[in-house]
């Protein structure tokens, strides 16, 4: 009998790939905060274009498909977006034919953009600084193209059902199956039940579609945690100026129709600094290569977890099952700052030390290619104008790359290639 975990050995096409992504303990950052609790990650970079929002991209496609609002040979889909969504529309848009238009804010990774280009989408960047409501902003230039390309059209994933049905029908039941199907041991106790289920906030799919699905099909009583950056407006008005943050793929300065606030439970505001340095710890702690909002949700649930209420209920009590989303992976972040930083440790480390000690005893009088150096903890890496910049332009621009960029795509897209097809066929091999 199928389960919604089950995945085909043999897939007719990259979007069979989508979603159907593991749990994952997280028994080290648990230890490190003082929690008797489960704390899983829903690691989402194991689906095929290594986000959460492959699992939207897909859907809203196929269902356009059905509804006759897609049409082969003559649909142009267009879509506004922070990247991951782009991305999975692109792929979708690969796979079945259709041009694909991609509008992101210039405060999006370079990352995101080389990966939509080479599935063959065309970009527009707007400024980062235009609101939400401006005719300049990634909404509103993605209105203007809607209108102005024949066959345009934009799938809405801040309006778009679709975007929680493939959580609610989707990545909820893989997490109820998924922990229903792993029994307590005396290793790992269980309630074989969703206790706590956190996820960050951008559109509000993911935790509006988690929440139902949880709520309504397995555990009333689950305790329901949304994450917004500092600067952002979706767990509420407050005193907080709007905007400011870096963090990219959750938070806003309006509130999207696909969320529903009618199953969340409480609200964890995280700023920059506590995201960045939890990714950075779950990398280096857990070896998830995770991104920046994961790292956000991660932050937002220990806090939670470590409160009095929090620590009462769930954080202190083995065999609570906290479900932790994790939106996607480094490969949209690598040339970030915050990333960049994070790889170099606070102090030299112990194995640094061995490493040039070793280096100096054993260097022969003459080397005519170059001593060889320990790198990484000494200073940071140095990080290019073009990255370092944040372009805000008044009108948007279609990107396009210079010969310089041109060469660092080459050199970043060979090692991230290599990353991800190991991951992936570690995974395989695995199931």
């Amino acid at each position: 009998m199928a389960t919604p975990c089950d995945r085909k050995l043999i897939l007719d096409d990259v979007l069979e790939g989508v979603g159907k992504t593991p749990l994952v303990r997280l028994d080290r950052i648990a230890k490190s905060n003082g929690l008797k609790c489960n704390l899983l990650a829903k690691v989402e970079f194991y689906s095929s274009g290594a986000s959460v929002k492959d699992r939207i991209g897909k859907r809203m496609v196929e269902e356009a498909e059905k509804d006759g609002r897609l049409i082969p040979g003559k649909s142009v889909v267009i879509e506004p977006t922070s990247g991951n969504t782009g991305i999975g529309l692109a792929i979708a848009c690969a796979i079945k034919g259709y041009p694909c238009v991609i509008v992101l804010s210039e405060k999006m990774s370079m990352e995101k953009e080389v990966t939509l280009r080479a599935l063959g989408a065309e970009i527009v960047r707007t400024p980062t600084a235009a609101p939400s409501s401006s005719p300049d902003s990634y909404l509103g230039v993605a209105k203007r193209l809607e209108k102005a390309i024949p066959g345009g059209i934009i799938l809405n994933q801040w309006e778009n059902p679709n975007n929680a049905f493939a959580h609610e029908f989707g990545t909820g039941p893989e997490i109820i199956h998924a922990v229903t199907s792993t029994k307590s041991t005396t290793a790992h106790p269980s309630s074989e039940k969703v206790d706590v289920i956190v996820a960050g906030a951008g559109t509000g799919g993911t935790i509006s579609g988690l929440s139902k699905a949880i709520k309504t099909t397995h555990n009333p009583d689950c305790y329901v945690v949304g994450v917004d950056p500092v600067g952002s407006l979706l767990a509420g008005p407050s005193k907080e100026k709007l905007g400011g943050y870096m963090m990219e793929g959750i938070g806003g300065d309006m509130v999207p129709q696909v969320l529903c606030y009618k199953h969340l439970d409480a609200w964890e505001k995280v700023n920059d600094t506590e995201g960045f340095a939890m990714a950075c710890d779950l990398i280096r702690e857990e070896a998830l290569l995770i991104g920046g909002s994961s790292g956000a949700a991660v932050a937002g649930a220990v806090r939670f977890l470590k409160s009095p209420e929090g620590f009462a209920r769930f954080g202190n009590v083995e065999g609570k099952n906290v479900v932790i989303v994790c939106a996607d992976s480094i490969r949209n972040y690598m040339s970030s700052k915050w990333f960049l930083d994070g790889t170099i440790p606070k102090i030299p480390t112990k194995m640094s030390g061995i490493l040039t000690d070793a280096i100096e005893r054993t260097r022969p009088d003459t080397c005519p290619h170059g001593y060889p150096r320990v790198t990484g903890n000494l200073a940071p890496p140095k990080v290019t104008k073009e990255v370092e910049a944040c372009v805000s332009s008044p009108e948007p621009s279609v990107s396009k790359p210079s010969g310089d960029m041109a060469s660092d795509i080459v050199n970043l897209a060979i090692p991230l290639t290599l990353v991800a097809s190991f991951v992936s066929l570690a995974f395989w091999l695995r199931r």
